[in-house]
């Protein structure tokens, strides 16, 4: 397993319908390191964002789509995405915000 910092294991938000509606419940949807743990991803969130307090993290495993170009046919590479509970008295995170 790579040493990874709190700065490498979030990568990017996800945004979609179903992620903003989550956010009304204080709940935050990232893309993560494939090798970070649950205990790392709330690690990361604590440090990364200030003023937030993590409930919860949950965590799914995606595997690469089949894709074709041609004759030729790959897959995408694996992805992790985690969903974040923050307490109820946590800041919110800044990013989402005005979304």
């Amino acid at each position: 397993m790579a040493d990874l910092k709190y700065y490498d294991i979030i990568l990017k938000p996800v945004i979609t319908e179903k992620s903003m509606e989550m956010m009304a419940d204080k709940k935050y949807t990232f893309l993560v390191h494939t090798d970070a743990t649950k205990s790392q991803v709330k690690e990361a969130v604590e440090k990364m964002f200030s003023g937030t307090k993590v409930k919860g993290v949950n965590t799914m495993n995606l595997d690469g789509k089949k894709k074709r170009r041609g004759m030729t046919y790959g897959k995408t590479a694996k992805t992790k995405k985690a969903i974040v509970q923050l307490t109820a008295d946590s800041a919110d995170i800044e990013i989402f915000e005005g979304l």
